[in-house]
């Protein structure tokens, strides 16, 4: 794993980018932090020094004297000196470690100031502060700043202490963070080289922590089975368009082959050229119903949706196919549970229910019965179809939905294997799900959707009342 990898990365960029921020942060706190704090002891001296002063008001120079010679004997440490200098300059008496003559006759009466002396062989910091007595004499009151100063170096040094081991966690941090996602990038950068190599079973690892790169890795594995399952229908469909155009092209060029070597009048031509448009009529329906199937599930008809009542679209596709029903001695009838308003397209509708009755009328034997009837309840709405035929087998009920599929392998009763893979289609296109079961005996189909809401509920009742 190489460093300049890594700082590539997403993740050690965003920490990174939040250490600088909480580092600069962090150092506009502790500055203003040891700012504040020392011009707070700076002025909790200078108070002091001025309690101090006040201290020597209305005092006599005898007394003044006795009073200073009494404080240097109970400050031996000389933590805070007092001292009584002449008029030139010359200290009278005191603590020897007052300012020399310059600087006791250059400060300002009553202003504190900073001053430092040797001791052995470094300096050391007094705060002081002086005032003109009315002999001519100065007074100075000080005391020793090494404490403050101590501490002021010590809170100096916790925050350096504080901000590099702010720099140094925050890197660690960064380089965790990154490696991780580096990590994670190589774990999804292979599974995407398999994927691209043709492997279409192959996924993007996810870790289940919810976590945003996990969502993002199960929505992408969600797209990439789907192209799995539209690329195995591709070709499950090519398979089977395959299969099926074969045996009418068989039998077209056969008949034409037929015609062209048995053929000994008109009417044999005309014959054949009859038995070749009847297939080639086959083929186009295959590829219409194909086309149609196509354009439902491109959702281009979604524009066209208006209220409707399903039931009502029910009762037209029975009323169409009952003499077909009556042709084969199958007895077509219609239940009505409840209107059913939804927003829809009725051909599309009327198409798919049709579907499901002639594939029912189809595969019922003679004496059979179909019933087409809408439902309503808390779970959901929609409309079935059931029949006592042989049903569909329960490993076949997927498999039915798809184009071209058939569950009579012979392929000997008319049809092309598109229609519930149509009604599949519409009844995506209009929220509903497809649900085939046993009708014992027999199957049942249900296209089904969500309960009525209220707006649909107002247009039923406003229906009803009208």
């Amino acid at each position: 794993m190489r460093l300049a990898e890594l700082r590539r990365t997403t993740s050690f960029r965003l920490a990174m980018l939040f250490l600088l921020l909480f580092g600069t942060a962090a150092l506009l706190l502790c500055g203003l932090l040891y700012w504040q704090t020392k011009d707070f002891l700076a002025e909790r001296e200078d108070k002091t020094l001025m309690t101090e002063l006040a201290a020597f008001d209305g005092l006599d120079a005898s007394e003044l004297r006795e009073l200073i010679m009494a404080h240097a004997v109970m400050d031996p440490r000389l933590q805070r000196p007092f001292d009584l200098f002449g008029p030139a300059g010359e200290r009278v008496v005191g603590s020897p470690v007052g300012p020399p003559e310059f600087q006791v006759l250059a400060q300002p009466a009553n202003h504190p100031f900073t001053f430092a002396l040797p001791h052995n062989g470094r300096p050391v910091y007094f705060r002081g502060l002086i005032r003109h007595l009315p002999d001519g004499q100065y007074l100075l009151v000080a005391e020793d700043l090494t404490s403050t100063r101590d501490f002021g170096n010590l809170l100096l040094e916790c925050c350096l202490w504080g901000g590099l081991a702010t720099v140094l966690l925050g890197l660690t941090g960064a380089a965790i963070a990154g490696v991780d996602a580096l990590r994670r990038i190589e774990g999804v950068t292979r599974a995407i080289q398999r994927i691209s190599r043709g492997d279409m079973s192959g996924r993007l690892p996810t870790r289940g922590d919810s976590g945003d790169l996990d969502r993002l890795a199960q929505e992408i594995n969600f797209m990439l089975a789907e192209i799995e399952r539209l690329m195995l229908e591709v070709k499950g469909v090519c398979d089977n368009v395959a299969h099926d155009l074969r045996t009418p092209l068989t039998r077209l060029l056969a008949g034409l082959e037929r015609a062209r070597r048995r053929a000994g009048s008109a009417d044999d031509y005309a014959a054949a050229v009859d038995e070749g448009i009847q297939e080639i009529h086959g083929l186009l329906k295959t590829f219409a119903a194909v086309l149609r199937i196509a354009e439902v599930e491109s959702g281009a008809r979604r524009a066209g949706f208006a209220d409707l009542d399903l039931s009502e679209i029910g009762a037209d596709v029975v009323e169409f196919y009952v003499p077909i029903a009556e042709q084969k001695g199958v007895a077509l009838s219609q239940a009505c549970d409840a209107a059913i308003v939804m927003q829809g397209d009725p051909s599309l509708l009327f198409e798919a229910i049709g579907n499901l009755v002639d594939n029912a009328l189809k595969f019922t034997p003679p004496g059979g019965r179909v019933e087409v009837r809408t439902f309503a309840n808390v779970e959901g709405r929609g409309i079935v179809v059931s029949d006592n035929g042989p049903g569909i087998p329960a490993d076949q009920r997927e498999a039915v939905l798809r184009r071209f599929y058939r569950t009579e392998q012979s392929r000997s009763t008319p049809g092309s294997g598109l229609g519930l893979a149509l009604v599949a289609g519409v009844a995506g296109l209009h929220g509903m799900t497809i649900a085939i079961t046993d009708a014992n005996p027999g199957c049942r189909i249900a296209l089904s959707g969500a309960p009525a809401g209220k707006a649909e509920i107002d247009f039923m009742l406003a229906r009803s009342g009208s």
